[in-house]
């Protein structure tokens, strides 16, 4: 279902030193979240995963995991800022797993596996996911009518690896309608196609109807004028570093990350996409 391996790859594997060079110092690769019109990337970053750590109850005592981990800004934040003795994140990507586990980041292990395969005995006590659900559901599998019953897959196994009493932090983007015609159709099969074969945003009511019989939605706060920010300061930072990627990773890899992120922020612009944040409660 979804992303497989070879294409998290493409995503994610170009080289951690590539997406070091635009994203922020933790290499955060979602929406932040911004208080101010002044306020930094990484400021709005560490707001994000605050939020998220609220939506999720997150204790010193909590065991946490963090489904689709990344490069590991979540669960360094909950080590260091939430001083959570033990967190556990799970990415398809070996690159992102390598890199975070080569840290040695205290009470912090990665599991490079898919999540919807992975088995643990461990029960956890506090769940986070950024925009990870986008790779769950391909778009051949939409079409086909599948995207509610692989998110309630996906709800029911994290309910599962919890203990009762578990709240779940969970964000995610969202695809809110898909334009007919011209060069942002175009746009949009690119980035779908090139930048996250596999995968598919999902839409806001799939992931209301999927969270029952497991979850309860408590919260959701919509963020898309934040995620079009976001995505305009890292096209804003790329286009900085354009002679070191050219030179580095060649003029495909500079052209085709241009694209995607000026898609990104026509997409949020024009209300194609956006984002949601949601403070789930393990229903038990």
């Amino acid at each position: 279902m979804g992303s497989n391996k070879d294409e998290v790859q493409v995503s994610y594997d170009v080289s951690n030193e590539f997406f070091r060079l635009w994203l922020d110092e933790r290499m955060n690769y979602t929406c932040a979240v911004y208080e101010s019109e002044d306020q930094s990337l990484e400021a709005a970053q560490l707001n994000k995963l605050a939020i998220l750590s609220d939506f999720a109850k997150v204790t010193p005592d909590s065991h946490v995991l963090d489904i689709g981990c990344g490069w590991g800004a979540c669960l360094e934040y909950l080590a260091t800022s939430r001083s959570v003795k033990k967190a556990t994140g799970v990415t398809l990507s070996s690159a992102q797993a390598d890199e975070v586990n080569a840290r040695n980041i205290p009470g912090v292990k990665v599991h490079d596996a898919d999540f919807m395969k992975w088995e643990t005995e461990e029960k956890f006590d506090a769940v986070i996911s950024i925009c990870m659900m986008d790779h769950l559901c391909s778009p051949q599998e939409a079409r086909e009518g599948k995207a509610v019953d692989i998110y309630r897959e996906y709800f029911r196994r994290v309910h599962a690896m919890t203990n009762p009493g578990a709240w779940f932090g969970l964000q995610t983007i969202l695809r809110n309608r898909t334009p007919r015609r011209g060069q942002i159709l175009q746009d949009l099969y690119f980035v779908t196609h090139e930048i996250f074969p596999g995968g598919l945003n999902p839409r806001l009511e799939e992931i209301i109807a999927a969270v029952n019989p497991y979850w309860e939605v408590i919260t959701v706060k919509q963020r898309r004028t934040d995620y079009q920010r976001t995505t305009a300061e890292w096209l804003r930072r790329l286009r900085l570093n354009e002679t070191a990627i050219r030179q580095e990773w060649g003029d495909k890899c500079f052209e085709d990350y241009q694209r995607y992120l000026d898609t990104c922020v026509r997409c949020f612009d024009q209300h194609i996409s956006s984002l949601a944040q949601y403070e789930l409660r393990r229903i038990d």
